[in-house]
């Protein structure tokens, strides 16, 4: 294989690779907690916090609320990865290209 047909190959698996991290990255996962529902973009920007309404909550549990919505926002952020190494996997660890 010559160096030209190389390039045009690496060329091509970058384009593959920007593909999957787009589409990655326009993709919503959703993370919830008992009380709580957070949705992030596959750039790991929160969209959307929920919180059901349907169980009060007075201030004395606003800290674990607060907890909460951290748990939610963590599972959240781990489908992300989760999904990124399943997409991007397949391209093997490539340094310098993310």
């Amino acid at each position: 294989m010559n160096i030209q047909a190389m390039m045009k190959q690496a060329q091509k698996l970058q384009k593959d690779m920007m593909n999957v991290k787009e589409e990655i990255d326009s993709s919503l996962f959703e993370g919830e907690s008992s009380l709580v529902k957070v949705t992030v973009k596959g750039t790991k920007e929160v969209v959307k916090v929920e919180i059901d309404k349907s169980n009060p909550l007075d201030a004395d549990d606003l800290e674990m609320l607060e907890d909460m919505i951290m748990v939610a926002i963590n599972d959240a952020n781990k489908k992300v990865d989760q999904e990124t190494e399943k997409k991007m996997g397949k391209f093997g660890n490539i340094p310098g290209l993310f």
